[in-house]
Order: structure tokens, then C-alpha cells, then sequence
């Protein structure tokens, strides 16, 4: 089966830009990428930052209508902030309007200034993920629920709005990049994400402990490994890797104004340097056979799923554009 794509689009600004000026832009990023045979949309989430954030399930509504057949999804939901009854009743909501296209992406967050201004342990986390996404699943299957646990409990409640797909929308988990986050995917999602830093040659060993562990619990059915992979095309390859490592290392210098995440290799937010190093290892910002070629090379790896994202900081929308039609008319006809 040939690689699918989804895009990543750009829902945390510069602080001096204003979101409600970019609505129609992220409107016209949506339809191009459907004309490009992208086939779902993606945003992501954080809370009290340093760039204006809007909030991923609000804004994939707004977005239905212009995906058209495309799915949507978030990447990731920071789930253990949230109450799971709350959370499964808005995706179910996101499933309705978008007439059964949704996507859960739940992660567990890191930023320490988050779970502080929720009341929320850090070290609590990964409980109230776990258990959250049982809840939800148990919520989704339209049965009525009971469920005692250490951070949630239910007496015989039953959603009310189960989702339109059966058992509601696919649970893809955002985990890092080491064994414990691939066995923590195998066993509580129907796909895992992969952060876009990780290079390909860390993939292979990152798959095969996934498949092994789903292996073990019996899960043998279709499940995703989907890599998230920033992309900028141009005909020159020197040209779009000078575009792509100012626009992405403007976005990471503002992400490391805060606690980087524990456990993976995160060396890309503590210097430039390394920054572009991730970025030559990692990122496609090349020509359209250069693309193909490290698309290529992820796909002999086992990855069933790319998300790209095309748009960074200050990068400007007629570049996006540039972006999605080569992608369209060089790269995705070598996928088909």
C-alpha cells in the first residue's frame, strides 16, 4: 500500500500576528491541499504560550466545510489537562460535523506552565491518560459506562452523542521516540505518531518495537506508524533547505523558551546548531526528487502515513502554496 499524506497547518502565529487575519489563508491552505491529494488536515494544541494559539477542535470545525472529503485530526490534544467526558463529547461533536471524519490525536504534554496553571501534577500525567482514554473509548461505544479509577470516575453514564463511526474516531497516540512510547502506543492507540525530529535510521528500530508489542497483545489488525515530516519544496534544493531552516528555527526558538519534553532526543531546542542538524537529518526541505526519495526511504521503513507540515513562523502563504503544487505535480504522481 502506497504512503498517505496528511497536512499540518499552521495554528500558532508569530505574537504579533492577529489569527482572525489568517482564517482565509488557512482556508485556501485546506482546499489546495486537498487539490494536491492530501488526504486530512491536522493542527496542533498548546495553552498560555509565547505564540497565539487557536484551539484545534473549534478550528477543525470551522475547516469542515473546506476539507471536503479530507479527514481531521489533532497532533496532538494534550488529553491529560482535560476531563475524558468532556473530551469525548467534543470529538463526537467534531465527528458530526465533519460527517464521520474525525481524528483523535491525544498526547501527553510537557510544558510544565500548563499543568501547573490547571492544577494538574506533572507526574500525573501519564494516569490521567491513560485512564482518559479508557473512559472515552468506553463513552464512544455508546454503552453505559461506569469506570473507578485514581483520577476519573463514572457512575453508569452514558454520552450523549456517540459518534458517528462506530466506536467512535480512530485514537492516534503521540508518544516519544523510545521503546516505553512505542509499547505505550501499541497498546493504547490504532496508530502511533512519531515527532517530525526523528531520523529515519532511529525509525526502523522504533517500528520493529512497535509491531513486536502489538504482536505480543494480540492486535493484529490494521494499525498506522505515521511519521510527522516538515516539508518545503522548491526546484532548487539549496534554496528551499535556506527557506525551510530559517522558517522552522524561528518556530523552535520560541519553542524553547519553555521545558523541553522528557525521554527522546529533543537536542533540537537547545541550540541553533543543532537545530540545523535535525533539520539536514530529518526534514524535507529539498527539491521534488529529493522528497521522493526520503519519502521513499520512510516507506521501505514501514511507515504507512506522513504529516507534513509546510509553514512555520514567518513563512509567507504564497510559499505554502509553491509547496503544495509541486508536491501535487512531482512528488505525489511517484506514490500512486
Amino acid at each position: 500500500m502506497s504512503l498517505t499524506f496528511g497536512l499540518a497547518i499552521m495554528n500558532d502565529f508569530p505574537p504579533d500576528v492577529v489569527p482572525a487575519d489568517r482564517i482565509a489563508m488557512l482556508r485556501e491552505q485546506v482546499r489546495a491541499a486537498g487539490e494536491s491529494g492530501i488526504s486530512s488536515i491536522w493542527v496542533l494544541q498548546h495553552y498560555l504560550g509565547n505564540m497565539p494559539t487557536l484551539q484545534p477542535v473549534p478550528l477543525l470545525a470551522a475547516l469542515a466545510q473546506d476539507a471536503g472529503r479530507m479527514r481531521l485530526g489533532t497532533n496532538m490534544f494534550i488529553l491529560p489537562l482535560r476531563h475524558p467526558v468532556e473530551v469525548a463529547e467534543e470529538f463526537a461533536t467534531l465527528d458530526h460535523i465533519s460527517g464521520g471524519r474525525a481524528i483523535a490525536g491525544f498526547g501527553l504534554g510537557y510544558r510544565e506552565n500548563e499543568f501547573a496553571s490547571f492544577g494538574i501534577p506533572l507526574e500525573d500525567r501519564l494516569g490521567r491518560y491513560e485512564e482518559g482514554i479508557e473512559v472515552i473509548r468506553r463513552l464512544w461505544s455508546g454503552a453505559p459506562t461506569t469506570f473507578h479509577g485514581r483520577h476519573f470516575r463514572i457512575e453508569d453514564q452514558r454520552i450523549s452523542l456517540p459518534p458517528v463511526q462506530p466506536g467512535g474516531p480512530p485514537i492516534w497516540i503521540g508518544a516519544w521516540p523510545h521503546k516505553t512510547g512505542a509499547h505505550r502506543a501499541a497498546r493504547l492507540g490504532d496508530a502511533w505518531i512519531v515527532p517530525p525530529h526523528v531520523p529515519p535510521e532511529r525509525l526502523r528500530v522504533l517500528h520493529d518495537h512497535y509491531r513486536a508489542e502489538r504482536e505480543r497483545l494480540g492486535r493484529t489488525g490494521d494499525s498506522g506508524f505515521v511519521v510527522r515530516r516538515e516539508l518545503v519544496l522548491d526546484a532548487d534544493r539549496e534554496r528551499a533547505r535556506a527557506i525551510g531552516i530559517e522558517a522552522r528555527g524561528a518556530l523552535t526558538r520560541k519553542y524553547a523558551a519553555f521545558n523541553a519534553p522528557q525521554g527522546g532526543d529533543y537536542r533540537h531546542l537547545r541550540t541553533d546548531q543543532a537545530a540545523v542538524e535535525v533539520a539536514d537529518a530529518s526534514y524535507l526541505f529539498t527539491d521534488p526528487q529529493g522528497a521522493i526519495e526520503a519519502l521513499k526511504g520512510l516507506e521501505a521503513l514501514g511507515v504507512t502515513y506522513v504529516i507534513l507540515r509546510a509553514q512555520w513562523y514567518g513563512l509567507g502563504q504564497e510559499q505554502v502554496l509553491r509547496t503544495l503544487d509541486l508536491f501535487r505535480r512531482e512528488v505525489l504522481p511517484a506514490f500512486r
